[in-house]
């Protein structure tokens, strides 16, 4: 047994906070399971994770920002989630690779291709089995988070958060049975409901049964 499970959406959607919620009820239900996180997850992820989201580390480049996602993303799929599945576990990863494609593809306006590209190369051909978006206007999202303690893509224009969330929706279109697309505004149990479901629906093809 093995399974991939990522959760994505825009600033303040409320993922982490599902991710952990999933990771504890697999846990309490016995089913062995490693909970991630982009960037970050290693060494030289949480290195990475500073100079990226930190808003004083200044200007980068829209291309330099993409492959230090990817050199953060490589180095967490060789280290962690591949060694996981490998071992029969159920990985959770809060943000993948549908993260870069929708900020730094739609969001930044890098060339699709090259941001597929670069996605292949750092997740080895990994995909998710399963992809919880969780989603929000922009401006909900923003309003959930604190002003003072911001990152550098919370503080970007409206804009460019429309975009994010215009992209995840372009590509739920484009893949829709990987996804579980869900309002965000919904109550945390009942999100948490839901996403269990789907998730007691693949462990049970793997003949696994699961009871709540």
């Amino acid at each position: 047994m093995s399974l991939f499970i990522t959760f994505e959406g825009g600033e303040g959607c409320g993922k982490s906070t599902q991710a952990r919620a999933l990771y504890r009820k697999l846990k309490k239900s016995g089913i062995p399971a490693e909970l991630t996180h982009e960037p970050g997850g290693t060494m030289l992820g949480k290195k990475l994770r500073n100079l990226l989201k930190n808003k004083d580390t200044g200007d980068i480049s829209p291309e330099a920002e993409l492959l230090l996602f990817a050199a953060s993303r490589a180095q967490l799929v060789q280290e962690v989630i591949q060694p996981s599945l490998r071992r029969g576990k159920v990985v959770i990863c809060d943000r993948f690779a549908d993260s870069t494609t929708v900020y730094q593809g739609y969001g930044r306006g890098i060339e699709m291709s090259t941001v597929n590209t670069v996605n292949q190369l750092a997740t080895f051909g990994i995909k998710p089995d399963l992809t919880v978006l969780l989603e929000m206007t922009a401006d909900k999202g923003l309003s959930r988070k604190n002003n003072r303690h911001l990152d550098r893509f919370e503080i970007e224009d409206i804009a460019f958060h429309n975009k994010i969330r215009d992209g995840y929706l372009k590509l739920i279109a484009q893949e829709p049975e990987r996804w579980l697309l869900l309002d965000a505004s919904l109550l945390r149990k009942q999100i948490k409901h839901i996403i269990w479901e789907r998730v007691s629906q693949l462990l049970g093809a793997q003949g696994i049964r699961l009871n709540g």
